[in-house]
């Protein structure tokens, strides 16, 4: 079933905005991106900035204070992103040669409603949905379906861009040993390793799906409006 609004509707909408001022976005009327759900489960497609391509497998659970985000680089590992709202992510694979890294961050989880006092852009049509756009802090570009009101797409100002193939609202994982960190996580080659990794620079290769890459691009200015965002640490 095709659940995407005709293309006719878009155009109707936006002939009638131009031509009936009653239907024009006044200063009290500028539309506010849509909170993220306190659970869902979306599937991402994501181009990176330097042109790599991998697929996320999202589960936001705001209640339970974790991301985690299973991603398929192309044609290579199985990659598992686990975020928890103490700051603490874990990047980890699975098999006989299972990797581990371990990331601290000042700050936990985004908040359901992180895009709070982004600047409206306007309307703009992407991927065949007409959208209402935000920007926050001159670093992420938000795309939000008119009619719908779900997440069509953000883009990083360093190119990243992330795109929604799937969005369920409630949905929430059900196997919870997947964000378990294997026992290798805590063995003393993989903190030599974790060492090793942060001294290198690698690990930019991994940053958190949704929130991470803003830590290592923005000013201080931009850092403290994104720990306003999100959960600090206790």
């Amino acid at each position: 079933m095709n659940l995407n609004p005709p293309l006719t509707t878009y155009l109707v909408l936006i002939t009638l905005q131009l031509i009936t001022p009653s239907l024009q976005f006044t200063n009290q009327e500028i539309p506010t991106p849509k909170p993220w759900p306190q659970q869902f489960h979306a599937l991402l497609y994501m181009n990176l900035s330097r042109g790599n391509l991998q697929i996320s497998n999202l589960w936001y659970d705001w209640p339970r204070g974790l991301n985690l985000n299973i991603i398929q680089k192309q044609l290579g590992v199985l990659l598992y992103d686990v975020e928890w709202n103490n700051g603490t992510s874990f990047y980890y694979t699975l098999g006989d040669n299972g990797t581990c890294e371990i990331m601290h961050f000042g700050v936990g989880i985004p908040r359901p409603d992180f895009l709070d006092e982004a600047k409206y852009l306007g309307t703009q049509e992407t991927e065949g949905f007409l959208c209402n756009v935000w920007e926050k802090v001159d670093f992420i570009w938000y795309y939000e379906d008119v009619l719908t009101r779900r997440p069509v797409r953000w883009d990083f100002l360093d190119g990243i861009s992330t795109h929604v193939m799937t969005f369920e609202v409630g949905a929430f994982l059900n196997d919870y040993s997947l964000v378990q960190a294997p026992s290798y996580c805590f063995t003393q080659e993989t903190e030599a390793n974790y060492k090793s990794y942060l001294m290198t620079g690698a690990w930019l290769s991994v940053l958190p799906v949704v929130w991470g890459v803003w830590f290592w691009r923005e000013k201080e200015r931009k850092v403290q409006c994104i720990k306003e965002c999100c959960e600090e640490r206790p």
